[in-house]
């Protein structure tokens, strides 16, 4: 197996991640803040592209998923990390063109940096012996990476960079100064006064006095002072600076495509093993799924929304997980329950798990089986847009109309409190339409509505519900259970909350 990329199995998949988009339904999902999260401080690297470029093949995932179990394991992790820095440090050194570096100077820099270039790759390539790994991706990529190190190319650039750093290590020259005249000569053995003047006044040392150095700021580039000194040095050296010269016309491009392209596709599995970390320390658990492309009887258990749960484990803040589960034809999940139980939250654990399932991450919860869509689709409610001169409702169907047009067999659609604009009775009578066209696509839905009439339609929907504490109807549990809906409760808990119950009514009225 030849190795082309640690993250697509296939060159074809490469192309596709060149320039891909933010997909729609980031936002609603609020999968835009878990990837912000995920790729902060990542901006050298333009990860984003390939959180936002879902897989449409099953192995192409499991490809993605072994790599990244491997990577969990703390040696290779550490070694992959270590590697990481020490490209980064290298691109630091690599002078930029905004810089206003002295030409010798530059050319040090470019060596310096080919120098920590050579080293990374030979440690990385005897840690990757020493490490266990059993994915094909990585396995594949340190047979790549053990090859170049003994290609022509390498062994090359590595030799004449250790012998330029050793020539130049030898430059010694001496610098004598008389008021603004500086001269730059050959250095003859001179004797070091150094010293000699520190222990001619050590006697009189009688106690430590305070330190009156001042510390000048540093800075990366030469002033002209400097450049005017290494100047002279380089005559009196032609032969090692013409060579230093030679050095970095010769090897600008001596970084390695492959391995440039590995360093930046490792960063996925890294940044996404680094956001997930805390909350795997809290005891939030984390899995690699099973996925298929055809068996849509799907399930997870303990799932949960990891953009809420990212947030709630910084705050110390205990997180909610649920089960879900459809088999044997159920295909649409029917979600009530009172406000602010859980609804929404529960749809957009549901998009989230099969979203980072596709991209062959592990997933909130602690096993599941997912399904591999084509395209997702979600429709949350949102407020009324005066540009487009359109009703809430007509815009609602507008989008509901756009969604069951592309929508296919393979597709998940999610919709959040649809249809709120209207009477109870065009609410339900619509929602049928929708349940229908949704139905006859045999597609993945979850729906969180108050219509409970969508419940008894067909066999393909299942209830689910936001539950209650039984002795307080009014405390949200945030659990989201299959179980038939309630809303006579949930009235109740309304009612209690608004003082309109039948007893808080009476108390009112009394004469």
């Amino acid at each position: 197996m030849i190795f082309k990329s640690i993250l697509f199995k296939e060159r074809e998949d490469i192309q596709k991640a060149v320039a891909t988009g933010m997909p729609d339904f980031f936002i609603d999902l609020n999968l835009n803040q878990v990837i912000d999260a995920v790729t902060k401080d990542k901006e050298l690297y333009n990860l984003k592209p390939f959180f936002y470029t879902p897989l449409q093949d099953k192995d192409a995932i499991i490809y993605r998923q072994e790599i990244m179990i491997d990577m969990e394991g703390a040696d290779l992790f550490e070694y992959i990390q270590s590697f990481a820095q020490s490209m980064v440090d290298m691109h630091q050194l690599l002078p930029k063109e905004k810089d206003n570096y002295f030409h010798y100077e530059k050319e040090r820099f470019f060596l310096d940096a080919a120098q920590i270039y050579c080293d990374a790759i030979i440690s990385l390539n005897d840690n990757l012996r020493k490490a266990e790994m059993k994915s094909a991706g990585l396995l594949t990529f340190r047979e790549y990476i053990s090859g170049f190190i003994q290609s022509s190319r390498f062994t090359t650039l590595l030799n004449e960079t250790q012998k330029l750093l050793s020539d130049l290590a030898s430059v010694r020259y001496s610098v004598h100064t008389k008021e603004l005249h500086v001269e730059v000569l050959p250095y003859h053995s001179e004797t070091d006064y150094s010293e000699e003047v520190e222990r001619t006044f050590e006697k009189f040392k009688q106690e430590p006095v305070n330190d009156y150095k001042i510390a000048f700021p540093g800075t990366s580039q030469m002033n002209h002072i400097e450049a005017a000194i290494l100047k002279g040095v380089a005559q009196l050296y032609p032969d090692i600076f013409s060579n230093l010269e030679s050095f970095y016309a010769k090897n600008q491009t001596f970084q390695d495509v492959t391995i440039a392209t590995f360093d930046r596709e490792i960063q996925f599995y890294i940044s996404w093993l680094d956001y997930i970390s805390q909350m795997k320390k809290s005891g939030l658990k984390f899995c690699y799924p099973q996925i298929s492309p055809v068996d849509k009887n799907v399930f997870t258990n303990e799932g949960f929304d990891v953009a809420l749960a990212h947030q709630l484990v910084k705050r110390n803040i205990s997180v909610v997980s649920n089960d879900f589960y459809l088999k044997d034809g159920e295909r649409i999940i029917i979600v009530t329950g009172p406000n602010q139980g859980g609804k929404t939250t529960f749809a957009r654990t549901f998009g989230q798990l099969h979203y980072l399932a596709v991209i062959g991450c592990c997933v909130p919860g602690r096993d599941a089986k997912l399904f591999l869509f084509d395209k997702l689709f979600v429709h949350f409610e949102e407020q009324e847009n005066i540009e487009n001169l359109r009703s809430k409702l007509e815009e609602d169907l507008v989008r509901i109309h756009s969604i069951l047009t592309e929508s296919t067999p393979r597709s998940i659609i999610i919709m959040n409190e649809i249809l709120s604009s209207t009477t109870i009775q065009d609410a339900i009578f619509l929602s049928k339409k929708i349940m229908a066209k949704i139905n006859d696509r045999d597609a993945l839905c979850v729906w969180v509505t108050f219509i409970e009439e969508l419940l008894v339609l067909n066999k393909k929907t299942v209830s689910m519900v936001s539950t209650v504490v039984p002795e307080n109807p009014a405390e949200r549990t945030f659990k989201v259970e299959r179980r038939p809906a309630a809303g006579l409760a949930y009235a109740l808990s309304i009612a209690e909350k608004y003082h309109v119950t039948y007893s808080s009514l009476i108390k009112r009225i009394k004469p």
